[in-house]
This record gives structure tokens, sequence and C-alpha cells, in this order.
């Protein structure tokens, strides 16, 4: 008699590799989908708010008829939702905030409904389009779009860190990365509180402290361990930045910058270029981030520094945009020195 044999015996080993294969290409298939199908509804509501903003201009149409349309459109065909008549209204706003500039034309398509509405109430272009493009390139969600807006990033944009000629030398680009002031109020910190919190705080809600450091940033690590000679120093916290190809050393101070802060600093940056840094990578740069400086101080103390360092401070409470906006006013209509 035959002896049965084990049903999994001789089994076909599952081939993984050609179902993760396929799972990726519905995935890849359903987001293209989704895009597209996000651009034609927001192309729809462009259209939309054209020809109510035309009809209204001519002044064939006002507030009933607008109100008369979304009542047609829900009884006519309950299904299609989203057309009420305050929608319609912000749809004639979406079309005259845009209007015809191709170049915002090819971000807003690219966005959802909900980011458009939340953007397009900027007041000015050049603002639109900062918060369009960052939108994109950062990927970021409309909660995290409107954090950003509520901390003021454009209006800290127009501000760079104060740096060292070092680090402009070494990355001329590096303007674009760092920020003067970083916006800390997710960490939830008291007024007072010590460098061991504000460290824990940072590592704690690392997620938001990416967002506000921008793309490209990379956390390595909290405390991190040097060792020169027989001894340990600490890095409170490094990240690399693949923009910029180089280690980013943060170093924190509680209290107002001072000069003596950077020789610590730059002996962290020495110690990381010879024992950390990978050789293709640019040298490391170092932020010391403060929760108040003199500006005239800093760059007294950046002059002369051969270290790629900068210096930054946080603040842990959202700004006050009318004050930002008054400083950044003053700050544009000063004066330049004379040229020699």
């Amino acid at each position: 008699m035959k002896k049965a044999t084990d049903s999994h015996e001789g089994a076909i080993e599952t081939p993984a590799k050609e179902f993760d294969a396929i799972l990726r290409r519905i995935r890849e298939t359903r987001q293209k989908v989704f895009a597209q199908a996000n651009t034609a509804l927001i192309e729809l509501y462009w259209h939309i708010g054209q020809t109510i903003s035309e009809k209204v201009e001519q002044a064939s149409w006002g507030k009933g008829v607008v109100r008369e349309l979304a009542d047609y459109i829900a009884r006519t065909d309950p299904e299609i939702k989203g057309f009420s008549d305050k929608n319609l209204w912000r749809m004639k706003q979406f079309y005259e905030t845009y209007g015809e500039d191709e170049k915002l034309a090819t971000l807003w398509r690219e966005l959802s409904w909900s980011h458009n509405r939340t953007i397009m109430t900027r007041k000015t272009v050049e603002e639109r389009e900062f918060y369009l493009r960052l939108a994109l390139q950062e990927r970021l969600s409309v909660r995290d779009l409107q954090r950003q807006i509520d901390a003021a990033h454009y209006e800290r944009s127009l501000t760079s860190a104060k740096l060292s000629p070092a680090v402009r030398e070494l990355q001329p680009s590096v303007t674009s990365v760092f920020r003067d002031t970083y916006i800390l109020e997710f960490l939830g910190l008291p007024e007072t509180h010590s460098e061991k919190d504000l460290r824990a705080a940072l590592a704690q809600h690392m997620k938001a402290f990416l967002l506000e450091l921008g793309r490209d940033f990379i956390f390595v690590g909290e405390e991190f361990r040097l060792q020169v000679g027989n001894q340990d120093f600490f890095i409170d916290l490094l990240f690399f930045h693949r923009g910029l190809s180089a280690l980013v050393a943060f170093e924190l101070k509680i209290g107002k910058f001072a000069p003596q802060d950077l020789g610590q600093l730059s002996f962290y940056l020495e110690a990381l270029d010879r024992d950390v840094k990978k050789p293709h990578e640019n040298p490391s740069i170092g932020i010391l981030l403060c929760r108040d400086k003199d500006d005239e101080v800093v760059e007294y103390a950046l002059s002369r520094n051969l270290s790629p360092t900068l210096i930054s401070q946080y603040q842990l409470q959202l700004p006050d945009k009318k004050l930002l906006q008054a400083k950044l006013h003053e700050l544009f209509e000063r004066p330049l020195p004379d040229q020699p």
C-alpha cells in the first residue's frame, strides 16, 4: 500500500519578489489614478469659478443665482456633493486668486482642494507661491501646512541664520537651508527649563522638529558620543543633511548666546571631521541653537571664526506675525552702508 505523502511536501516556495512587484505596481497605479483625479477635480473647480466670476462681473449673476445653482445641482443629482453656494463662492475666489498665472497653475493643479483653500487666502503672490512650492516639496499634509503658516515660515524664510565665513565658503547654498529662528511650540516646555529638558523634548518630538528643520534632514542621534584621547564628549543632537552631504551638529543653549560657546562647537566639528565623517562627505556644520542672541555680538563672534558654524535662536511660542512683519519692514528699509 502506497504511503500517503505530506500535502506540504514539494510545495512551491511563495514567489515573494514577484508578489512584491505586483503590489508595488498596484500602489503606483492607484497613486497615479488619484493624482489624475485630483488634477481633474481642481481644474473643474477653477473653470466653475471662472464661469461664476465672469457672470458676476457682467452683472448677470448675483448671490441669488449662485444659490439657485447650488440648489439645482443638489436637487438634480443628490449624489454630487461639495457644491454648496459657499463652496461655489470659494471656487470663484480660487479662480480670481490665480487668474491666468500659468507659473502658479502648474503648482496648484498638483495639490488638493483643501491645500489650495488654505493657501489662496495668503495676501501676496510671493507668499502663495512660497507655500505652494513648500507643500509640494515637503509633501505636507493640510495640518502641517497650516502649522507652517501659523509659524510664519514665509516671513522667517526672508531672514537667514547668522553664518561664519567658513560656512558660506564651503556651502554657498547654505542660506536657504538654515533659519535665523526656529519655532518649537510643539514641545510644550515651560518658560523655565534646562538644556536636558530641551534636548529630551526635541528627541521625543523628532517628527515635528524635522518638519520645522525642513527637507533633507536625517536624525542620527541624541547625545552623540565622541571619543578624543581618553575623554568622552557628547553632541546634543546630530543630523545628516542629504542636500549638503554633511553632518550637522546641534548644540543647545537655554540662555543668551555667549562667544565662548563657539569654542566647544568648533571642537566637536573637528572631532566629527576626523573620526566620523565619510571621505565623500563635506565638512561638518555646527549650529548653536540658543534662547536669545544679540545680533551684533553674533556678528563679531563669527567674523573671524574659521569653523563652519552658525547661530540661531529658538522660540517656544508661535510668533506674532504683525511684530515679525514690522521687524522685516524695518530691516529692508534700513539704508545700505556706503560702498568704498
